[in-house]
């Protein structure tokens, strides 16, 4: 059996086709069962729906055999363990430093400030404000990080922007773009030798779907 995690939202919709393309076919809709494992067309192959953030985890330490996961949370994560295929070219956004309306983020960087930034992706923040020289105070959260700046909580966030709507709509602004973001395809490195020839398949497969899209 070939186990393949996958979180509900952007990144599931957005792999259907590839499975489709790639012949595999979920039986179950996520938002419509309560199920947290999901059967497929193919009987080798079956999908557990786990937290965003968890997909890695599961990966690494054999809960799955393969996952898709987003480069951010992959570079939170830290990729231990875990052969990283493919770009899968799915679930685009990225990750951007925000300030509210009005404050000058370009002054207090350039008279060397030091700046709270709010973010849950608080390992990218902190190589990239220190590879600037930029002095900070991170601040983690998980939820809602547009509050953090109009609140007066931090200064800055560092948060995954897709259309910059919701930014907008709450009189934040984008000052610094820091990576692309696209999902990876993971595969456990150990599940890669013990079963080489179905997950190959699957690499395959998906690698083909991508040619031809």
């Amino acid at each position: 059996m070939i186990t393949l995690a996958l979180s509900k939202g952007r990144i599931f919709e957005e792999t259907m086709p590839l499975l489709r393309a790639a012949g595999i076919s979920v039986l179950d809709d996520p938002e419509k069962t309560r199920k947290l494992i999901l059967a497929t067309n193919q009987n080798e192959l079956r999908v557990v729906l786990v937290r965003a953030s968890d997909v890695p985890t599961y990966v690494q330490y054999g809960g799955a055999d393969l996952g898709i996961t987003g480069l951010d949370t992959l570079i939170e994560h830290g990729g231990d363990g875990l052969y990283q295929p493919l770009d899968l070219q799915i679930a685009k956004c990225r990750i951007s430093v925000a300030v509210r309306e009005g404050f000058d983020y370009v002054a207090a960087v350039r008279q060397g400030s030091r700046l709270s930034v709010a973010t849950k992706y608080v390992g990218i923040a902190r190589e990239f404000f220190a590879t600037k020289g930029v002095h900070v105070d991170l601040i983690k959260l998980y939820g809602s990080m547009e509050l953090a700046p109009l609140t007066g909580l931090s200064d800055a966030i560092v948060d995954l922007v897709s259309t910059g709507n919701t930014l907008k709509a709450n009189q934040l602004v984008e000052v610094e773009h820091i990576m692309d973001i696209s999902s990876r395809l993971v595969v456990n490195q150990a599940s890669l030798k013990l079963k080489q020839a179905p997950l190959r398949r699957i690499i395959d497969a998906f690698s083909g779907a991508l040619e031809a899209a």
